[in-house]
């Protein structure tokens, strides 16, 4: 497959949240601003630290896992919805994703998957392009403003996979 020439920007990423019942239940995302990152990705989910004595450096190696993390704005229409839900629902199973299951198991944490999803195709790209981070545990932070916007920040304890 040829090197795409076309730049992606933010107007070709849909974002998706994934639970981790047998049936995934999802959330597409809605009214999210385009400003998704995602950081600490590495040859090996590895710190690296280096070895010295006295001052000359002897090796650098592999040590203790890192864990990717990242974060995303949405706009937000409501704090919370009894009956659909909405990302701070999903986030903190509550409300329409009370039944919702955690990806990670076994473990007391709630995390789910998320799915970073650029379009290419229309582009003339031979596929669509996507991050899939599994067992993230995410944190909302919701500000009043123009609009007002809830902003996720997240640790992906699972696997980041790019296709």
């Amino acid at each position: 497959m040829a090197l795409s020439t076309i730049l992606k920007h933010l107007y070709d990423g849909t974002l998706t949240l994934s639970d981790g019942t047998g049936a995934a239940v999802t959330l597409a995302v809605p009214f999210d601003v385009g400003d998704v990152s995602v950081e600490g990705l590495q040859q090996t989910q590895r710190e690296v630290t280096a070895y010295e004595t006295r001052g000359v450096l002897n090796t650098v190696r592999h040590t203790k896992r890192s864990y990717p993390s990242g974060s995303f704005s949405v706009q937000l229409p409501e704090y919370m919805n009894a009956v659909a839900g909405n990302v701070v629902d999903f986030l903190m199973k509550t409300n329409g994703y009370s039944a919702n299951v955690s990806t990670l198991v076994p473990t007391e944490v709630y995390a789910v998957d998320i799915i970073l999803t650029t379009e290419g195709t229309d582009q003339g790209d031979a596929k669509d392009h996507v991050i899939t981070m599994t067992d993230c545990a995410c944190v909302a932070s919701i500000a009043e403003g123009e609009p007002n916007t809830v902003n996720v920040s997240f640790t992906c304890y699972g696997t980041v996979t790019r296709s």
